[in-house]
């Protein structure tokens, strides 16, 4: 069963176990722009509390045109912003310094549409927690999708915090509790090699 999803920026824990656990995942190029999903944007957790990184579009989040045309406001720097903030949130955490040289790479590279670079980050990450599935794109958009599993846009920043929660030791426990269902890099930095296994 092939499962189609929405493109994400480094999406969440649920999106990431979502996907996981599917052989065959299409991701969904033809769809209009949603503006207040998580294409370009993600959750991850600071020593403050939780921090929401967003990607700067040209012509704002207000906009019709289908997502693997959207195009990215480079004059902002964003790419600067976001890993200052990645670094500090996890530079203690204990598998920064084994994922942190790959990363960086994606934030030093300039990126015109914002589709590619979400699919660059999730095959990364993918290879990373050692996913054995396979990967496509759409070629058109389909309203109805039959024998396919549709969890386009099922995960949202309006109701991310309503799925079950993957528990595991973060960086800011002790002083903030645990947050749930962050950023799929917030269990990677914590959990290293054995991120996988929390996504089965």
């Amino acid at each position: 069963m092939i499962n189609v999803i929405d493109n994400q920026y480094l999406g969440s824990i649920t999106y990431y176990k979502t996907l996981f656990n599917s052989k065959y995942v299409e991701l969904e190029a033809y769809e209009r722009h949603l503006k207040s999903g998580f294409s370009n944007r993600c959750c991850i957790a600071g020593a403050n509390g939780l921090i929401t990184l967003s990607i700067p579009l040209i012509k704002g989040r207000n906009q019709r045109t289908q997502v693997s045309e959207i195009e990215i406001d480079n004059q902002q720097k964003w790419q600067i912003k976001h890993w200052r903030a990645i670094e500090s949130s996890y530079m203690r955490s204990p598998w920064f310094e084994f994922y942190k040289d790959d990363l960086k790479q994606f934030y030093q590279k300039e990126y015109t549409r914002l589709f590619d670079w979400n699919k660059d980050l999730l095959t990364y990450v993918l290879k990373r927690l050692n996913w054995d599935g396979s990967l496509s794109i759409s070629t058109n958009y389909e309203t109805d999708l039959p024998g396919k599993v549709d969890n386009r846009n099922k995960i949202t920043p309006k109701n991310y915090l309503q799925f079950p929660s993957i528990k595991y030791p973060q960086v800011f426990e002790e002083k903030l509790g645990f947050l749930p269902n962050l950023s799929i890099i917030d269990l990677l930095f914590c959990c290293g090699k054995t991120a996988n296994q929390h996504l089965v």
